[in-house]
């Protein structure tokens, strides 16, 4: 059996599926899922998520220049297919999904409650391309619940059951298969 050529289109997957929240100048709030996110840099700290023109959140960030990256989990499978297909012009996303918002730090938008990371964003560079805009963004602050951390202070993200999203699909993390660098590690140790 061999591969069958497609058309060029993007096939990276899986993704990060996470919900971001943003505020308009008058006070008003949305929250929207986004799939086409990620790191751009470690030092400074800075991240990315592409958002189509025509989505309701898209002017709200492109005149505020800011947003808050929220990190999703399996229970939180359901608010997140719901906020992204659903539109903030016609439904409080907050109120149907029961989602609770809490006060950023750093940046005037809401963080939601139930998400186990909250990425305080401010944009530095929106690039324009094609069917997306790019906002690339100085991440301003991070917010780590502190259930997930252990009793030696450690952050267990996994704990929280992360969500990831696949050609249409959702899924969950499970049955891990080693940690950063345990292909080189000596035999004995490996994990």
């Amino acid at each position: 059996m061999g591969k069958q050529k497609w058309k060029a289109g993007n096939m990276i997957y899986p993704l990060p599926a996470v919900m971001i929240t943003c505020r308009d100048k008058e006070g008003n709030d949305n929250v929207f899922t986004v799939a086409w996110t990620g790191t751009v840099c470690t030092n400074p700290p800075m991240a990315y998520i592409s958002v189509r023109p025509s989505r309701y959140s898209y002017n709200m960030i492109k005149e505020t220049g800011e947003f808050v990256i929220n990190l999703t989990t399996e229970e939180l499978a359901f608010a997140t297919d719901f906020c992204g297909v659903k539109s903030g012009r016609d439904v409080d996303k907050f109120e149907a999904c029961g989602l609770h918002k809490e006060m950023a730090d750093e940046v005037n938008v809401p963080m939601l409650v139930e998400s186990p990371v909250n990425i305080e964003c401010r944009v530095r560079e929106a690039h324009e391309y094609g069917s997306h805009t790019m906002f690339v963004a100085d991440v301003i602050a991070v917010h780590a619940d502190e259930k997930y951390m252990n009793e030696t202070g450690k952050f267990q993200l996994e704990e929280s059951d992360p969500l990831a999203y696949c050609h249409g699909t959702y899924f969950g993390l499970t049955n891990p298969k080693g940690t950063f660098g345990y292909s080189i590690k000596k035999e004995g140790k490996k994990k």
